[in-house]
């Protein structure tokens, strides 16, 4: 009956130390990431941990660090393509790694709501904080407030706080209207994101930029709401005005209910009209026409923000990526004149 107690015993950070020839303290040590652990010492207790198959208390190390070996997500885009594969590469890259996520959606983007997800997140006590929320106004108050642990940002705005990663909106925009451009098309319009966005006002910049340097005209952009159902109302009434050829719209949703729009209003795309979108989503090259668009790599996104967030915990050196340059996929929507 001993000998069946004692085979049943989950092992202990002392039955590792003594296996590996170690203190206790030195094990907490190892299992923290402590940078002044020996090489040589750090395998030797690896290689305990792992003969006895000990899995460290986590709610009792919380208690003595004051955090857990978890990552938090805090999100302001629930649902959309981007930021949702995001979150899963960061969930899997975090896995890997030991950590485990934990990802709090913003109701709204008011300051309140901000500190209330910050206030909750530090009540888990994540050892830190991803942030995926591409609201000009959401980081003007992640910059003011004293988060307490690092914190990584995803498409933020430039001169935020903390480590930041993106992909390149500008080059991409730009890329997509040259196209446009170097098929012909002169009269070109932009249905734009929401105000207050970054990719929204990203976009429509190199949007810009293409239009001036080709010296063409340039109209008023188009504000939506990033949705296929505001495509679909922007490609009926653009359908009344016909003094255009071509029409840059800022995600493939939008772009998607244009098309439709443009069709139920007899539009032919792209005989009559070429169309474009941007983030390459799943569905965009299996509507019809096929989607010309920009594409994004947001695994990469996720992967890298985790390897910054814990090389800042650890106290490593952070790892330095440029914005992650988006790819033109074109297909059969766009034309040439």
């Amino acid at each position: 009956m001993a000998a069946s107690r004692e085979r049943a015993r989950v092992p202990s950070i002392r039955d590792v130390a003594r296996l590996a020839g170690v203190s206790h303290q030195t094990v907490s040590r190892v299992l923290n990431d402590h940078p002044s652990i020996r090489p040589e010492t750090r395998k030797r207790v690896e290689d305990a941990i792992a003969v006895l198959d000990y899995k460290p208390n986590l709610a009792a190390r919380a208690l003595v660090t004051s955090r857990t070996h978890t990552i938090g997500v805090l999100s302001a885009t629930i649902g959309e393509f981007g930021p949702t594969s995001s979150i899963a590469s960061i969930e899997d890259a975090a896995r890997v790694e030991g950590y485990s996520v934990t990802t709090v959606n913003l109701p709204e983007t008011t300051p309140e709501a901000i500190g209330d997800a910050i206030r909750q997140l530090g009540r888990e006590q994540v050892s830190g904080i991803v942030a995926l929320a591409p609201q000009v106004r959401v980081f003007n108050v992640l910059r003011g407030m004293a988060v307490g642990v690092p914190l990584v940002s995803l498409q933020t705005a430039s001169g935020s706080d903390g480590y930041t990663l993106s992909a390149d909106q500008v080059a991409g925009a730009r890329a997509v209207t040259e196209h446009l451009i170097e098929v012909g098309h002169t009269d070109i319009l932009h249905l734009a994101g929401p105000q207050d966005w970054i990719e929204a006002e990203s976009r429509m910049r190199g949007y810009l930029d293409a239009l001036r340097e080709a010296d063409l005209p340039t109209f008023p952009p188009i504000r939506g709401d990033w949705t296929a159902d505001f495509g679909y109302f922007a490609g009926q009434e653009l359908a009344r005005r016909r003094d255009f050829t071509a029409v840059f719209a800022a995600n493939d949703l939008m772009a998607i209910g244009l098309m439709h729009g443009f069709r139920d209003a007899g539009i032919d795309v792209p005989r009559e009209v070429s169309v474009v979108g941007f983030d390459d989503i799943p569905i965009a090259a299996h509507v019809w026409p096929p989607l010309t668009t920009v594409h994004q790599d947001f695994p990469t996104l996720g992967r890298r923000a985790v390897e910054i967030l814990l090389a800042e915990i650890r106290g490593e050196q952070t790892p330095k990526f440029g914005p992650a340059v988006p790819q033109l996929r074109l297909r059969s929507s766009s034309a040439s004149r």
